[in-house]
C-alpha cells in the first residue's frame, strides 16, 4: 500500500483577517471576529502550540529590518515539539507549575518579578484575569532556538482568551502582534515574528515583510518528504537571542555595509527557498539553508560556535547538503537538510559529538483548544 503523504497546501493569509476558507491538510482556521460567538467564560482551558525551524530569512522579520531589504521574507516550517498550557480560573491568587517548580504569587504583578514566570505576569495583566492556576509544557529544550518562548506567548494569550469568553478573540495576525509587543516589553529590546505564525497555523509558511503588514504565505510542501530529510539537534548550549539580534539591529541602523550587504544575501537565500520546497527540490533547500547560515555568521561575533560548526562540518561531510543554526544562533539547536540514505550516518556522528537529536517532524497542525 503506498504510503499517504501529509502535503501543506499553498494559500495566502492577511494577518488583518482570518481566512474562512479551509484548505486540505491546513490546520483549523481561527475565529474571524471577537464578536463571532457569545461570551461564555471557561473554568479550564487546554491550549497547544508547536515550534518551528526557520529555513531561511530569520532577523528580517524583525521590524524595520524587514523593510530595509526590498521583497524579504522568513521561511519556515512547523514541527510538532508541542508547547502546552492549561489554566484553570480562580478567584485570586497565582500558581504557575513548570519543569517541577511550583511558584505562588498573590498578584499578577508579582509573577514579573521572577524570571520563568515574567511572560505569564504580563500576559495576566494585559487580560485582567484576578487569578488562575497554570501548567506549563515545553517539548523543547530551553533556549534551543526553535521558536519555544513566543509559542508559549501565544498559547498563554489564546488560552486568556478562551477562559474570559469561551472562545478565541483575536486573529492569528494581531494575537501575533500582542505576542511580538509584550516579548518586547519584558525583555527591552525589539524583537521579530517569524516565530509566532507557525505556532498557530502550522505547516510550511512564508512571511513577506511588507508596508503595514506581515503577509503570511502557506506553501504546499509535501512535508512527510521534508520530515525525511530534515535532522535537528540541540548543541547542548542555550542561547538568548534578543542580544544577537540587537547587535544586528544596531549595526544595520547605523549603516554598517558589511551587515546590509549580508542580510541582503539572507534575503536572497529566503526568497530561493519557497519554490524549491514547492517543487520538492531538496538540494536546493539545503543549498539556501546553507547560503543563509554562510551570511548570517558574520553579523556578530557570537552567532558561530565551536559546537554549532563541528556539528554542521560532520553533517556536511557525511553527505548533508546543508544546514544551519536555528534561530540567532549562539548556541541551541541546528537544522540540516540530507537524503534520507545520510540521515543513519550524521544522526551517529553527532551523538559521537554529544548532541541531543529531536524528532522534529513537520506538521501542519498548529494552534489547538480544549476545554475540560
Amino acid at each position: 500500500m503506498p504510503r499517504c503523504r501529509r502535503v501543506c497546501t499553498a494559500g495566502r493569509l492577511s494577518i488583518r483577517r482570518s481566512s474562512p476558507e479551509r484548505r486540505p491538510g491546513s490546520p483549523p482556521p481561527l475565529p474571524p471576529s471577537p464578536t463571532a460567538r457569545a461570551s461564555r467564560p471557561l473554568a479550564v482551558v487546554r491550549v497547544t502550540t508547536r515550534c518551528r525551524v526557520d529555513l531561511a530569512g530569520g532577523t528580517l522579520d524583525i521590524w524595520p529590518i524587514g523593510l530595509l531589504h526590498a521583497e524579504a521574507a522568513t521561511v519556515n516550517v512547523a514541527i510538532d515539539l508541542p508547547v502546552r498550557v492549561a489554566l484553570a480560573r480562580r478567584a485570586s491568587g497565582w500558581t504557575v507549575r513548570q519543569g517541577g517548580e511550583t511558584i505562588e504569587a498573590s498578584r499578577a504583578e508579582a509573577l514579573l518579578d521572577r524570571p520563568r514566570t515574567a511572560l505569564v505576569g504580563l500576559v495576566a495583566a494585559e487580560h485582567g484575569l484576578a487569578g488562575g492556576e497554570l501548567e506549563l509544557e515545553s517539548g523543547s529544550p530551553a533556549g534551543a532556538g526553535l521558536g519555544a518562548s513566543s509559542a508559549l506567548t501565544v498559547a498563554l494569550l489564546a488560552a486568556f482568551e478562551m477562559a474570559e469568553t469561551g472562545h478565541l478573540q483575536r486573529t492569528s495576525g494581531h494575537r501575533a502582534a500582542v505576542a511580538r509587543d509584550l516579548e518586547a516589553r519584558l525583555m527591552g529590546l525589539p524583537t521579530g515574528r517569524q516565530d509566532h505564525f507557525p505556532a498557530q497555523l502550522g505547516g510550511a509558511l512564508a512571511l513577506e515583510h511588507r508596508p503595514g503588514e506581515e503577509r503570511v504565505r502557506r506553501l504546499a510542501v509535501d512535508l512527510d518528504a521534508l520530515g525525511e530529510r530534515l535532522l535537528v539537534a540541540f548543541t547542548g548550549q542555550s542561547h538568548f537571542s534578543a542580544g544577537n539580534n540587537w547587535q544586528v539591529i544596531r549595526r544595520r541602523l547605523e549603516g554598517d555595509r558589511e551587515v546590509i550587504a549580508r542580510l541582503d544575501r539572507i534575503r536572497d537565500a529566503a526568497r530561493r527557498t519557497p519554490a524549491a520546497l514547492e517543487a520538492s527540490d531538496w538540494p536546493a533547500v539545503g543549498a539556501a539553508m546553507e547560503s543563509d547560515w554562510e551570511a548570517r555568521q558574520g553579523l556578530a561575533p557570537e552567532i558561530p560556535t565551536p559546537a554549532i560548526e563541528r556539528l554542521l562540518a560532520a553533517a556536511r561531510a557525511a553527505g548533508a547538503w546543508g544546514g544551519k543554526a536555528c534561530g540567532a544562533g549562539g548556541g541551541g539547536c541546528i537544522a540540516v537538510l540530507a537524503p534520507p540514505s545520510a540521515r543513519a550516518a550524521i544522526e551517529a556522528r553527532w551523538r559521537e559529538l554529544g548532541a541531543a537529536l529531536l524528532d522534529a517532524r513537520p506538521t501542519v497542525s498548529g494552534l489547538e483548544t480544549a476545554d475540560a
